[in-house]
């Protein structure tokens, strides 16, 4: 098995990122009139113009447009929503799920946030160049035997001079950088960025946003869906069981898998995998009612997961 371990990360003027956060500002301005609010908006960006669709049924009244411009600036903004699903509505309505799925949750003992060490890195990396440098951007970073042998940043409007500056400032806290072989904006300086250049496309970053490529992804996107869409609120919940037992077994690191079918509200599946033993998940209510109500999820809390990522950062699920 390879010693190797790498994991990159996007910052908030990604076009990915910027129509995550135009999805989770929606159910966020949604669930701020009407919690009761059932949300499912994804967008679509690029060039000049951003798409949003999906559907909602609440009570409250939404600027969409607005929204979107807040987030992605002067672009032309395209809406086409309809309301739930009568189908799916009837489910979620009796208390069930309103979709079926696999979620995975996990937590391991290598840093203090409980996540991959490359993944946590790559991030941490990322939130730094972004801090002197808001601009699109991406940072790669690869681990051998936990050391850190490999950077990768690549910023708009920065030369390669800058952006290795950076890097080296970044590093120097780092005890295990070691001789790593850095490569910032290989290809050079680039000014085009965000809309400009790229398209964007809601729960496209999910790997990313998740634990990172080494660790299996369950369910769909969570950018943009209400906490009745188990494919987000199972999740956090399964993040949270991860975490509760990885602390309470002193465990190395925890797998933790929720799986419903539509309509239902109790899971099909919930398994714990503790240091590689399984076992059933016990303890918690584990239906979608249950889930909002242990972890609050009925508030507009959403925007701010959909810059960094959905865990690591002292949310009611990882903390």
């Amino acid at each position: 098995m390879s010693s190797y371990r790498t994991a990159e990360s996007v910052s908030p003027k990604h076009p990915d990122k910027l129509c995550d956060q135009i999805s989770d500002a929606i159910l966020d301005a949604y669930l701020t009139k009407d919690p009761k609010s059932r949300v499912a908006v994804e967008a679509a960006g690029g060039h000049g113009k951003v798409f949003i669709t999906g559907e909602v049924t609440s009570h409250g009244k939404v600027d969409v447009k607005k929204i979107a411009k807040r987030i992605a600036g002067d672009v032309e903004v395209v809406t086409h929503v309809a309301k739930q699903s009568p189908a799916i509505a009837s489910g979620v309505d009796k208390g069930g799920a309103g979709d079926q799925g696999i979620m995975v949750g996990y937590a391991t003992d290598q840093t203090a946030e409980m996540l991959p060490a490359e993944t946590l890195l790559a991030r941490s990396l990322n939130q730094y160049i972004f801090n002197h440098w808001p601009h699109d951007g991406k940072t790669q970073i690869t681990l051998k035997d936990g050391k850190i042998v490999a950077v990768v940043a690549s910023f708009q409007h920065s030369t390669a001079k800058e952006l290795r500056a950076l890097v080296d400032e970044w590093l120097k806290d780092k005890p295990k950088a070691g001789k790593a072989k850095i490569h910032t904006n290989p290809t050079g300086t680039w000014n085009l960025g965000g809309f400009d250049a790229d398209a964007g496309l809601t729960g496209r970053k999910l790997v990313i946003d998740n634990y990172g490529p080494h660790i299996p992804v369950g369910g769909g996107a969570f950018s943009g869906k209400d906490p009745s869409k188990v494919d987000r609120s199972a999740a956090y919940m399964a993040r949270r069981i991860a975490v509760d037992n990885l602390r309470s077994h002193k465990a190395k690191e925890v797998y933790c898998y929720l799986a419903y079918a539509i309509g239902v509200a109790e899971p099909v599946e919930a398994t714990l995998v503790i240091d590689g033993k399984s076992k059933i998940a016990t303890g918690y209510n584990l239906t979608p009612a249950g889930i909002r109500e242990h972890l609050g999820l009925l508030r507009p809390i959403y925007e701010e997961t959909a810059r960094w990522g959905h865990f690591g950062h002292g949310f009611a699920w990882d903390t």
